[in-house]
Protein backbone atom coordinates (compact mmCIF):
# COMPACT_ATOMS: atom_id res chain seq x y z
CA UNK A 1 0.00 0.00 0.00
CA UNK A 2 1.21 3.71 -0.66
CA UNK A 3 0.92 5.87 1.81
CA UNK A 4 2.38 8.61 3.57
CA UNK A 5 4.09 8.73 7.24
CA UNK A 6 3.01 11.00 9.61
CA UNK A 7 3.21 11.44 13.45
CA UNK A 8 -0.03 10.38 13.83
CA UNK A 9 -2.05 8.01 11.44
CA UNK A 10 -5.55 9.76 10.38
CA UNK A 11 -8.04 7.72 7.99
CA UNK A 12 -6.65 7.45 4.58
CA UNK A 13 -3.87 9.93 4.12
CA UNK A 14 -2.04 12.51 5.53
CA UNK A 15 1.08 14.48 5.86
CA UNK A 16 3.10 15.10 9.35
CA UNK A 17 6.54 17.47 9.96
CA UNK A 18 8.00 14.54 11.34
CA UNK A 19 8.33 12.16 8.69
CA UNK A 20 6.73 12.36 6.28
CA UNK A 21 -17.39 23.67 -21.00
CA UNK A 22 -19.21 24.16 -20.28
CA UNK A 23 -20.18 20.82 -21.34
CA UNK A 24 -21.28 21.35 -25.06
CA UNK A 25 -19.75 20.86 -28.47
CA UNK A 26 -16.05 22.20 -28.11
CA UNK A 27 -15.17 25.04 -30.54
CA UNK A 28 -12.10 23.44 -32.50
CA UNK A 29 -9.57 25.89 -33.73
CA UNK A 30 -9.15 23.92 -37.48
CA UNK A 31 -9.25 25.49 -40.71
CA UNK A 32 -12.59 25.86 -42.30
CA UNK A 33 -14.23 22.90 -43.72
CA UNK A 34 -13.09 20.64 -40.86
CA UNK A 35 -15.11 17.66 -39.38
CA UNK A 36 -17.45 19.46 -37.01
CA UNK A 37 -16.16 18.40 -32.95
CA UNK A 38 -18.48 15.43 -30.92
CA UNK A 39 -21.50 16.77 -29.46
CA UNK A 40 -21.02 16.54 -25.22
CA UNK A 41 -23.94 15.80 -23.30
CA UNK A 42 -25.63 18.74 -21.41
CA UNK A 43 -24.24 20.27 -18.21
CA UNK A 44 -25.97 22.98 -16.14
CA UNK A 45 -24.66 26.38 -17.16
CA UNK A 46 -25.11 29.69 -15.80
CA UNK A 47 -24.09 33.26 -15.64
CA UNK A 48 -22.08 34.93 -13.15
CA UNK A 49 -23.38 35.60 -9.50
CA UNK A 50 -22.09 37.07 -7.15
CA UNK A 51 -23.89 35.11 -4.62
CA UNK A 52 -21.87 32.42 -2.41
CA UNK A 53 -21.37 28.89 -4.25
CA UNK A 54 -23.07 25.87 -2.15
CA UNK A 55 -22.99 22.48 -3.28
CA UNK A 56 -20.89 21.14 -5.80
CA UNK A 57 -17.94 23.09 -6.59
CA UNK A 58 -18.47 25.01 -9.95
CA UNK A 59 -16.31 25.58 -12.80
CA UNK A 60 -16.07 28.95 -14.34
CA UNK A 61 -15.45 29.77 -17.80
CA UNK A 62 -14.33 32.63 -20.02
CA UNK A 63 -14.02 32.39 -23.78
CA UNK A 64 -11.63 33.92 -25.50
CA UNK A 65 -11.91 35.90 -28.88
CA UNK A 66 -8.05 34.81 -29.60
CA UNK A 67 -4.91 33.04 -27.59
CA UNK A 68 -3.41 36.66 -27.51
CA UNK A 69 -2.21 38.40 -24.50
CA UNK A 70 -4.94 41.13 -24.42
CA UNK A 71 -7.73 38.58 -24.35
CA UNK A 72 -6.33 36.24 -22.03
CA UNK A 73 -5.53 39.45 -19.47
CA UNK A 74 -9.80 39.96 -19.86
CA UNK A 75 -10.52 36.50 -19.42
CA UNK A 76 -8.38 35.45 -16.48
CA UNK A 77 -9.45 38.56 -14.38
CA UNK A 78 -13.02 38.07 -15.02
CA UNK A 79 -12.37 34.43 -14.12
CA UNK A 80 -10.65 35.64 -10.96
CA UNK A 81 -13.11 38.11 -10.04
CA UNK A 82 -16.54 35.69 -10.13
CA UNK A 83 -14.37 33.32 -8.56
CA UNK A 84 -13.82 35.84 -5.52
CA UNK A 85 -17.20 37.17 -5.55
CA UNK A 86 -18.54 33.94 -4.93
CA UNK A 87 -16.30 31.93 -2.49
CA UNK A 88 -15.39 34.82 -0.76
CA UNK A 89 -12.16 34.36 -0.66
CA UNK A 90 -9.70 36.91 -2.00
CA UNK A 91 -6.44 36.63 -3.92
CA UNK A 92 -4.28 38.84 -1.96
CA UNK A 93 -1.15 38.73 0.08
CA UNK A 94 -0.87 37.14 3.58
CA UNK A 95 1.57 36.83 5.92
CA UNK A 96 4.37 35.29 3.67
CA UNK A 97 3.34 37.82 0.81
CA UNK A 98 3.92 35.45 -2.01
CA UNK A 99 2.04 33.28 -4.26
CA UNK A 100 3.22 29.92 -6.59
CA UNK A 101 2.15 28.98 -10.09
CA UNK A 102 2.71 25.51 -10.68
CA UNK A 103 3.20 25.20 -14.67
CA UNK A 104 3.26 22.30 -16.76
CA UNK A 105 6.06 21.74 -19.36
CA UNK A 106 6.86 18.24 -19.75
CA UNK A 107 5.52 17.72 -22.73
CA UNK A 108 8.21 20.17 -24.52
CA UNK A 109 6.93 22.79 -27.32
CA UNK A 110 3.36 22.66 -28.41
CA UNK A 111 1.42 21.14 -24.93
CA UNK A 112 2.80 23.38 -22.24
CA UNK A 113 1.18 26.14 -19.64
CA UNK A 114 0.38 29.03 -22.58
CA UNK A 115 2.78 31.95 -21.51
CA UNK A 116 -0.09 34.99 -22.32
CA UNK A 117 -1.95 32.94 -19.67
CA UNK A 118 0.70 32.53 -17.05
CA UNK A 119 1.32 36.72 -17.42
CA UNK A 120 -2.47 37.30 -16.90
CA UNK A 121 -2.23 35.42 -13.83
CA UNK A 122 1.05 37.32 -12.58
CA UNK A 123 -0.84 40.87 -13.49
CA UNK A 124 -4.40 39.62 -12.17
CA UNK A 125 -2.13 39.01 -8.83
CA UNK A 126 -0.18 42.10 -9.58
CA UNK A 127 -3.65 44.10 -9.26
CA UNK A 128 -4.08 42.51 -5.61
CA UNK A 129 -1.25 43.31 -4.05
CA UNK A 130 1.77 41.17 -4.69
CA UNK A 131 5.20 42.27 -5.97
CA UNK A 132 5.98 41.47 -8.88
CA UNK A 133 9.36 39.02 -7.30
CA UNK A 134 7.32 37.55 -4.97
CA UNK A 135 5.30 35.83 -7.88
CA UNK A 136 7.31 32.16 -8.38
CA UNK A 137 6.87 29.87 -10.84
CA UNK A 138 7.16 25.94 -10.00
CA UNK A 139 8.58 23.90 -13.17
CA UNK A 140 9.37 20.42 -13.13
CA UNK A 141 12.32 19.78 -15.55
CA UNK A 142 14.95 22.90 -16.81
CA UNK A 143 15.44 21.65 -19.77
CA UNK A 144 11.32 21.49 -21.54
CA UNK A 145 11.01 24.39 -19.01
CA UNK A 146 13.70 26.02 -21.48
CA UNK A 147 12.27 24.84 -24.56
CA UNK A 148 8.62 26.12 -23.73
CA UNK A 149 10.10 29.50 -23.09
CA UNK A 150 9.93 29.79 -19.60
CA UNK A 151 13.72 29.84 -18.58
CA UNK A 152 15.66 32.28 -20.20
CA UNK A 153 16.91 31.56 -23.89
CA UNK A 154 20.69 30.06 -23.91
CA UNK A 155 20.98 32.40 -27.67
CA UNK A 156 19.41 35.50 -26.47
CA UNK A 157 19.08 34.92 -22.04
CA UNK A 158 16.02 36.55 -22.19
CA UNK A 159 12.72 35.48 -20.68
CA UNK A 160 9.28 36.83 -20.79
CA UNK A 161 8.85 36.68 -16.48
CA UNK A 162 11.34 39.45 -15.98
CA UNK A 163 11.30 39.52 -12.05
CA UNK A 164 9.26 36.23 -11.27
CA UNK A 165 11.34 33.33 -9.74
CA UNK A 166 11.62 30.14 -11.53
CA UNK A 167 12.34 27.14 -9.46
CA UNK A 168 13.23 23.86 -10.92
CA UNK A 169 11.98 20.86 -8.74
CA UNK A 170 15.10 18.44 -10.32
CA UNK A 171 17.29 20.63 -9.05
CA UNK A 172 16.95 18.97 -5.74
CA UNK A 173 16.65 22.48 -3.82
CA UNK A 174 13.01 22.76 -2.99
CA UNK A 175 12.36 19.32 -1.40
CA UNK A 176 12.39 18.88 2.76
CA UNK A 177 13.81 15.34 3.69
CA UNK A 178 11.04 15.59 6.37
CA UNK A 179 7.99 15.92 3.89
CA UNK A 180 7.62 12.91 1.96
CA UNK A 181 4.99 10.49 0.66
CA UNK A 182 6.20 6.74 0.85
CA UNK A 183 5.49 3.72 -1.44
CA UNK A 184 6.99 0.14 -2.05
CA UNK A 185 7.94 0.96 -5.53
CA UNK A 186 11.40 1.62 -6.06
CA UNK A 187 12.38 2.13 -9.79
CA UNK A 188 12.81 5.70 -10.87
CA UNK A 189 12.26 7.12 -14.65
CA UNK A 190 11.28 9.97 -16.83
CA UNK A 191 7.69 9.10 -18.46
CA UNK A 192 8.81 11.05 -21.30
CA UNK A 193 12.16 10.20 -22.32
CA UNK A 194 12.42 6.86 -20.21
CA UNK A 195 14.70 5.00 -22.99
CA UNK A 196 17.66 7.49 -22.81
CA UNK A 197 17.46 8.92 -18.78
CA UNK A 198 19.21 6.17 -17.36
CA UNK A 199 21.74 4.83 -19.91
CA UNK A 200 25.18 4.96 -19.41
CA UNK A 201 24.58 6.09 -15.49
CA UNK A 202 24.62 4.34 -12.30
CA UNK A 203 21.77 4.42 -9.36
CA UNK A 204 23.57 4.86 -5.94
CA UNK A 205 20.60 5.71 -3.96
CA UNK A 206 19.72 3.27 -1.61
CA UNK A 207 16.26 1.44 -1.38
CA UNK A 208 15.06 3.45 1.43
CA UNK A 209 15.61 6.30 -0.63
CA UNK A 210 14.02 5.14 -3.84
CA UNK A 211 10.47 4.40 -1.83
CA UNK A 212 10.48 7.92 -1.25
CA UNK A 213 8.44 10.80 -3.04
CA UNK A 214 9.83 14.44 -1.23
CA UNK A 215 7.24 16.81 -1.63
CA UNK A 216 7.21 20.38 -3.41
CA UNK A 217 7.34 22.38 -0.07
CA UNK A 218 8.12 25.59 -1.38
CA UNK A 219 4.35 25.86 -2.69
CA UNK A 220 2.72 25.08 0.66
CA UNK A 221 5.17 26.37 3.05
CA UNK A 222 6.71 29.72 1.77
CA UNK A 223 3.74 30.83 0.21
CA UNK A 224 0.49 32.15 0.90
CA UNK A 225 -1.50 29.94 -1.72
CA UNK A 226 -0.58 28.32 -4.74
CA UNK A 227 -2.19 28.53 -8.22
CA UNK A 228 -1.87 24.82 -10.36
CA UNK A 229 -2.26 26.00 -14.36
CA UNK A 230 -1.92 22.37 -15.95
CA UNK A 231 -2.54 21.20 -19.60
CA UNK A 232 -4.46 18.34 -20.58
CA UNK A 233 -2.89 14.99 -22.51
CA UNK A 234 -4.36 11.55 -22.23
CA UNK A 235 -1.72 8.91 -20.51
CA UNK A 236 -1.96 5.18 -20.90
CA UNK A 237 -1.84 4.78 -17.15
CA UNK A 238 -3.46 7.99 -15.25
CA UNK A 239 -6.21 8.30 -17.78
CA UNK A 240 -6.36 12.01 -18.05
CA UNK A 241 -2.73 13.68 -17.39
CA UNK A 242 -4.13 17.33 -16.00
CA UNK A 243 -5.25 18.98 -12.56
CA UNK A 244 -4.36 16.43 -10.16
CA UNK A 245 -1.36 15.08 -11.72
CA UNK A 246 0.17 18.47 -12.57
CA UNK A 247 -0.58 18.75 -8.56
CA UNK A 248 0.96 15.76 -7.58
CA UNK A 249 3.08 13.75 -9.46
CA UNK A 250 4.62 16.25 -11.20
CA UNK A 251 5.08 18.19 -8.04
CA UNK A 252 7.20 16.24 -6.40
CA UNK A 253 10.40 14.13 -6.56
CA UNK A 254 10.94 10.13 -7.56
CA UNK A 255 7.33 9.66 -8.82
CA UNK A 256 7.67 8.70 -12.60
CA UNK A 257 8.05 5.03 -11.25
CA UNK A 258 4.81 5.09 -10.60
CA UNK A 259 4.16 5.04 -13.76
CA UNK A 260 4.97 1.21 -14.60
CA UNK A 261 2.63 0.50 -12.48
CA UNK A 262 -1.35 0.94 -13.62
CA UNK A 263 -2.48 -0.14 -10.14
CA UNK A 264 -0.41 2.19 -8.31
CA UNK A 265 -0.08 5.55 -9.86
CA UNK A 266 -3.50 6.52 -9.95
CA UNK A 267 -3.65 5.61 -6.03
CA UNK A 268 -0.40 7.31 -5.73
CA UNK A 269 -2.11 10.63 -7.11
CA UNK A 270 -5.23 10.40 -5.62
CA UNK A 271 -3.93 9.69 -2.31
CA UNK A 272 -1.18 12.98 -2.50
CA UNK A 273 -3.67 14.81 -3.54
CA UNK A 274 -5.87 14.51 -0.84
CA UNK A 275 -3.07 15.47 1.49
CA UNK A 276 -4.34 18.16 3.92
CA UNK A 277 -1.49 20.48 3.88
CA UNK A 278 -1.12 20.83 -0.01
CA UNK A 279 -5.37 21.21 -0.18
CA UNK A 280 -5.35 24.09 2.60
CA UNK A 281 -2.97 26.17 0.24
CA UNK A 282 -4.14 24.83 -3.06
CA UNK A 283 -6.72 27.93 -4.27
CA UNK A 284 -7.68 27.13 -7.46
CA UNK A 285 -6.75 25.45 -10.83
CA UNK A 286 -6.82 27.44 -13.74
CA UNK A 287 -6.45 25.77 -17.31
CA UNK A 288 -6.68 26.57 -21.20
CA UNK A 289 -8.08 24.80 -23.54
CA UNK A 290 -5.75 26.01 -26.38
CA UNK A 291 -4.19 23.03 -26.92
CA UNK A 292 -4.85 19.66 -25.28
CA UNK A 293 -4.39 16.16 -26.82
CA UNK A 294 -6.58 13.14 -27.21
CA UNK A 295 -4.66 10.04 -27.71
CA UNK A 296 -0.85 9.76 -27.53
CA UNK A 297 0.12 11.54 -24.92
CA UNK A 298 2.29 12.73 -22.72
CA UNK A 299 4.22 12.55 -26.12
CA UNK A 300 3.40 15.73 -28.25
CA UNK A 301 1.63 14.63 -30.96
CA UNK A 302 0.25 17.54 -33.42
CA UNK A 303 -1.84 15.02 -35.74
CA UNK A 304 -4.12 14.62 -32.28
CA UNK A 305 -4.63 18.18 -30.86
CA UNK A 306 -7.76 19.91 -30.28
CA UNK A 307 -7.91 23.72 -29.73
CA UNK A 308 -10.98 25.76 -27.59
CA UNK A 309 -10.94 28.96 -27.45
CA UNK A 310 -12.05 28.93 -23.42
CA UNK A 311 -10.37 28.78 -20.09
CA UNK A 312 -11.90 27.11 -16.72
CA UNK A 313 -10.87 28.24 -13.09
CA UNK A 314 -12.44 26.17 -10.43
CA UNK A 315 -11.51 24.85 -7.37
CA UNK A 316 -12.50 21.03 -8.18
CA UNK A 317 -9.59 19.38 -10.04
CA UNK A 318 -11.67 16.33 -10.45
CA UNK A 319 -14.39 18.00 -12.19
CA UNK A 320 -11.92 19.64 -14.55
CA UNK A 321 -10.36 16.88 -15.41
CA UNK A 322 -13.59 14.53 -15.75
CA UNK A 323 -14.65 16.90 -18.12
CA UNK A 324 -11.90 16.65 -20.60
CA UNK A 325 -11.67 12.76 -19.48
CA UNK A 326 -15.56 12.98 -21.65
CA UNK A 327 -13.60 15.57 -24.76
CA UNK A 328 -10.89 13.38 -24.98
CA UNK A 329 -13.13 9.93 -25.06
CA UNK A 330 -15.70 11.71 -27.78
CA UNK A 331 -12.42 12.97 -29.82
CA UNK A 332 -11.55 9.22 -29.87
CA UNK A 333 -14.71 7.65 -30.51
CA UNK A 334 -14.94 10.29 -33.26
CA UNK A 335 -11.31 9.10 -35.16
CA UNK A 336 -12.09 5.07 -34.22
CA UNK A 337 -10.16 4.98 -30.93
CA UNK A 338 -11.03 3.44 -27.85
CA UNK A 339 -12.24 5.66 -25.11
CA UNK A 340 -9.86 5.70 -22.00
CA UNK A 341 -10.04 2.14 -19.69
CA UNK A 342 -12.41 2.05 -17.07
CA UNK A 343 -10.04 0.23 -14.78
CA UNK A 344 -7.98 3.63 -14.82
CA UNK A 345 -9.78 4.68 -11.25
CA UNK A 346 -7.59 8.06 -10.98
CA UNK A 347 -10.60 9.94 -10.96
CA UNK A 348 -12.66 8.18 -9.16
CA UNK A 349 -10.44 6.96 -6.32
CA UNK A 350 -9.90 10.63 -5.97
CA UNK A 351 -13.55 11.51 -5.64
CA UNK A 352 -13.75 8.61 -2.64
CA UNK A 353 -10.92 10.82 -0.94
CA UNK A 354 -13.16 13.98 -0.99
CA UNK A 355 -10.90 15.58 -3.72
CA UNK A 356 -13.88 16.49 -6.08
CA UNK A 357 -16.70 15.20 -7.82
CA UNK A 358 -15.94 13.35 -11.12
CA UNK A 359 -19.87 12.82 -12.14
CA UNK A 360 -20.04 15.40 -14.96
CA UNK A 361 -23.63 15.19 -14.92
CA UNK A 362 -23.91 17.09 -11.98
CA UNK A 363 -21.42 19.75 -13.35
CA UNK A 364 -21.95 23.57 -12.61
CA UNK A 365 -20.35 25.54 -15.36
CA UNK A 366 -20.68 29.13 -14.32
CA UNK A 367 -20.29 31.73 -17.82
CA UNK A 368 -18.41 34.85 -16.99
CA UNK A 369 -17.91 36.45 -19.84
Amino acid sequence: MMRLWPVSFFPVVCLGLATLARAQSPVDATPSGATPPPVLPPASTVAATAVPITGHDPVWEADLAAFNQADYDQAIEALISSFEKSTGKQLVPGVKKKVGLKVYTDSGPGLATPVPMVKAVIAALERRGFKNHDIFIVVLNSLRARMTGYLPSLVTGKTPFNGNPIYVLESGRFYDPVWFYDSPLPERFDPVFAAQQTRDSSNTSSKDEDRKSFLDTILFLEADFWINLPVYTDHPILGVNGALVNATLWNASNTARFFRSPANAPAAVAEMSAIPELRETWMCTIASLQEYQYIGGPYFNSLYTRSEPKVWLSNDPVMMDSLMRDRIDRWRKRDGFDPISTDIRTLEDAESLGVGSSRTTNARIIRVN
